[in-house]
């Protein structure tokens, strides 16, 4: 039997996905506009600077991503043309590799992250209160934690 979504469900379901598409778009139109780059390069970026070595195997990378290996692979193509990520062959996995992010990549990072920044706090923190904040966090882990099991 179908749970169907009671008025205040949708009307909260309707608003999360408004808010995020929202979000996520004025991100992406920053980094474009400052940066040259999608949100999907910036956090391909993020991802391998925080990493041991500034490197990861391309199929970690694509489930940190959130993406397919094939959007992964022509993601980081373009990255490799810009110099911003290298390939390497995974050495005990023949059909394996590694994206390492490059010196030339933390420099974009870096020079991205300040205005990236500021875009995340205009359109996200600071229309919130900390107890908002607070709340958000709890529900975002709470849903984060039961999808990735």
């Amino acid at each position: 039997m179908t749970r169907w979504l009671d008025a205040d469900e949708q009307r909260t379901w309707r608003n999360f996905v408004a808010a995020t598409q929202h979000v996520y778009g004025a991100l992406d139109r920053q980094l474009q506009r400052d940066a040259g780059m999608p949100h999907t390069y910036y956090m391909i970026l993020v991802t391998l600077s925080e990493t041991p070595g500034r490197r990861m195997r391309m199929s970690e990378l694509a489930g940190r991503a959130q993406c397919s290996q094939s959007r992964l692979s022509h993601a980081v193509a373009r990255l490799e043309e810009r110099g911003w990520v290298r390939r390497e062959p995974c050495p005990d996995d023949r059909r394996g590799s590694f994206a390492v992010l490059t010196e030339a990549g933390f420099d974009a990072l870096a020079a991205a992250a300040p205005g990236h920044v500021e875009e995340v706090r205009r359109s996200l923190f600071d229309v919130l209160s900390p107890e908002q904040v607070r709340a958000l966090n709890e529900i975002c882990a709470a849903v984060r934690n039961t999808l990735e099991r």
